[in-house]
């Protein structure tokens, strides 16, 4: 019975760990929502009339490595319309985003 009741009682202590650390993970989705939809859309297909690049393509995501895009976010792209978020989000918060940009691929 003792043996039953730690192994449940490890359980447990290894789930509620399990949730605080996925607590302190940034959320990509909401971060896209509020930081990329308005120039690249809600589905990521981005905006012709903006020159935005579409996210779901993969040939786009081919193109480009996670560091390459992690950089777009944090310091812009000069010559378009790209700002520079590297003074608005935390870099775990900018690896949460090239996981949702990851994720938005065509299968």
């Amino acid at each position: 019975m003792k043996t039953i009741l730690r192994c449940a009682l490890i359980s447990v202590a290894a789930c509620m760990t399990s949730i605080a650390l996925a607590a302190d993970q940034p959320d990509g989705a909401a971060l896209f929502k509020t930081k990329c939809s308005m120039c690249h859309g809600a589905d990521g297909k981005g905006f012709a009339a903006l020159k935005t690049p579409d996210f779901t393509d993969p040939k786009w995501q081919g193109s480009k490595s996670d560091k390459e895009i992690a950089s777009v976010i944090k310091n812009g792209k000069q010559g378009t319309m790209m700002q520079a978020f590297g003074n608005q989000l935390k870099d775990d918060e900018i690896d949460a985003l090239v996981k949702e940009i990851r994720s938005l691929r065509k299968k």
